[in-house]
Protein backbone atom coordinates (compact mmCIF):
# COMPACT_ATOMS: atom_id res chain seq x y z
CA UNK A 1 0.00 0.00 0.00
CA UNK A 2 1.40 3.44 -0.87
CA UNK A 3 0.85 5.55 1.71
CA UNK A 4 2.22 8.66 0.47
CA UNK A 5 -0.34 8.58 -2.77
CA UNK A 6 -3.39 8.14 -0.17
CA UNK A 7 -2.23 10.53 1.93
CA UNK A 8 -1.72 13.28 -1.62
CA UNK A 9 -5.02 11.80 -2.21
CA UNK A 10 -6.58 13.17 1.15
CA UNK A 11 -5.04 16.34 1.12
CA UNK A 12 -6.14 17.46 -2.13
CA UNK A 13 -9.54 16.29 -1.41
CA UNK A 14 -9.43 18.09 2.22
CA UNK A 15 -8.69 20.85 -0.05
CA UNK A 16 -11.81 20.57 -2.08
CA UNK A 17 -13.85 20.21 0.74
CA UNK A 18 -12.87 23.38 2.37
CA UNK A 19 -13.45 25.48 -0.43
CA UNK A 20 -16.91 23.85 -0.78
CA UNK A 21 -17.75 24.86 2.49
CA UNK A 22 -16.36 27.90 2.40
CA UNK A 23 -18.62 28.81 -0.68
CA UNK A 24 -22.18 27.90 1.19
CA UNK A 25 -20.96 28.21 4.77
CA UNK A 26 -18.73 29.97 7.30
CA UNK A 27 -16.98 28.77 10.46
CA UNK A 28 -18.64 28.68 13.66
CA UNK A 29 -17.55 31.08 16.09
CA UNK A 30 -18.01 29.48 19.20
CA UNK A 31 -16.76 26.31 17.80
CA UNK A 32 -14.15 26.61 14.78
CA UNK A 33 -13.93 23.10 14.16
CA UNK A 34 -18.04 23.40 13.28
CA UNK A 35 -19.51 24.93 10.04
CA UNK A 36 -22.64 26.84 9.59
CA UNK A 37 -24.63 27.50 6.22
CA UNK A 38 -24.17 31.49 4.94
CA UNK A 39 -27.38 33.25 5.45
CA UNK A 40 -29.01 35.70 3.12
CA UNK A 41 -28.46 39.55 3.63
CA UNK A 42 -32.10 40.94 3.70
CA UNK A 43 -32.81 44.28 4.58
CA UNK A 44 -36.12 45.69 5.33
CA UNK A 45 -39.39 43.74 4.75
CA UNK A 46 -38.75 41.44 2.13
CA UNK A 47 -41.60 39.91 -0.30
CA UNK A 48 -42.99 37.21 1.35
CA UNK A 49 -41.85 35.24 -1.80
CA UNK A 50 -38.78 36.29 -1.90
CA UNK A 51 -38.28 35.19 1.82
CA UNK A 52 -39.72 31.66 1.20
CA UNK A 53 -37.43 31.52 -1.82
CA UNK A 54 -34.50 32.62 0.98
CA UNK A 55 -35.33 30.13 3.50
CA UNK A 56 -35.62 27.45 0.69
CA UNK A 57 -32.23 28.38 -0.41
CA UNK A 58 -30.82 28.15 3.01
CA UNK A 59 -32.10 24.81 3.90
CA UNK A 60 -30.28 23.71 0.48
CA UNK A 61 -26.89 25.05 1.95
CA UNK A 62 -27.36 23.99 5.28
CA UNK A 63 -28.49 19.96 3.61
CA UNK A 64 -25.22 20.47 1.52
CA UNK A 65 -22.60 21.71 4.57
CA UNK A 66 -24.13 19.22 6.32
CA UNK A 67 -22.46 16.09 3.76
CA UNK A 68 -19.80 17.96 3.24
CA UNK A 69 -18.71 18.24 6.69
CA UNK A 70 -19.62 14.75 7.40
CA UNK A 71 -17.17 14.19 4.50
CA UNK A 72 -14.01 16.65 5.46
CA UNK A 73 -14.13 15.19 9.17
CA UNK A 74 -13.71 11.77 7.76
CA UNK A 75 -10.82 12.83 5.53
CA UNK A 76 -9.34 14.82 8.59
CA UNK A 77 -9.22 12.25 10.85
CA UNK A 78 -7.78 9.77 8.10
CA UNK A 79 -4.79 12.43 7.63
CA UNK A 80 -4.78 12.31 11.24
CA UNK A 81 -4.48 8.45 11.68
CA UNK A 82 -1.79 8.65 8.71
CA UNK A 83 0.09 10.75 11.74
CA UNK A 84 -0.88 8.47 14.56
CA UNK A 85 0.56 5.17 11.64
CA UNK A 86 -2.89 3.55 12.47
CA UNK A 87 -4.31 4.47 8.93
CA UNK A 88 -5.11 1.31 7.31
CA UNK A 89 -6.34 -0.65 10.02
CA UNK A 90 -10.21 -1.81 10.75
CA UNK A 91 -11.01 -0.09 13.34
CA UNK A 92 -13.52 -2.65 14.29
CA UNK A 93 -11.65 -5.80 13.90
CA UNK A 94 -7.95 -4.44 13.71
CA UNK A 95 -7.49 -5.94 10.78
CA UNK A 96 -5.83 -4.42 7.32
CA UNK A 97 -8.24 -2.39 5.48
CA UNK A 98 -8.23 -3.84 1.50
CA UNK A 99 -5.79 -1.81 -0.44
CA UNK A 100 -8.55 -1.92 -3.37
CA UNK A 101 -11.21 -0.51 -0.32
CA UNK A 102 -8.24 2.42 0.47
CA UNK A 103 -7.71 3.48 -3.08
CA UNK A 104 -11.92 3.71 -3.66
CA UNK A 105 -11.87 5.60 -0.28
CA UNK A 106 -8.54 6.83 1.74
CA UNK A 107 -10.89 7.93 4.64
CA UNK A 108 -12.02 3.99 4.87
CA UNK A 109 -12.48 3.33 8.55
CA UNK A 110 -13.18 -0.40 7.87
CA UNK A 111 -12.64 -3.33 6.18
CA UNK A 112 -14.60 -4.47 3.57
CA UNK A 113 -16.32 -7.62 5.91
CA UNK A 114 -17.10 -4.80 8.12
CA UNK A 115 -17.85 -1.77 6.52
CA UNK A 116 -22.17 -2.27 7.16
CA UNK A 117 -21.09 -2.50 10.64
Amino acid sequence: MNILSLKAKLEAELSKLESELKSIGIRNPANPKDWEAKGNDLEGDPDPNVAADNIEEFETRSGELRQLEIRYNEVRAALQRIAENTYGICVIGGEPIEEERLEANPAATTCISHRDS
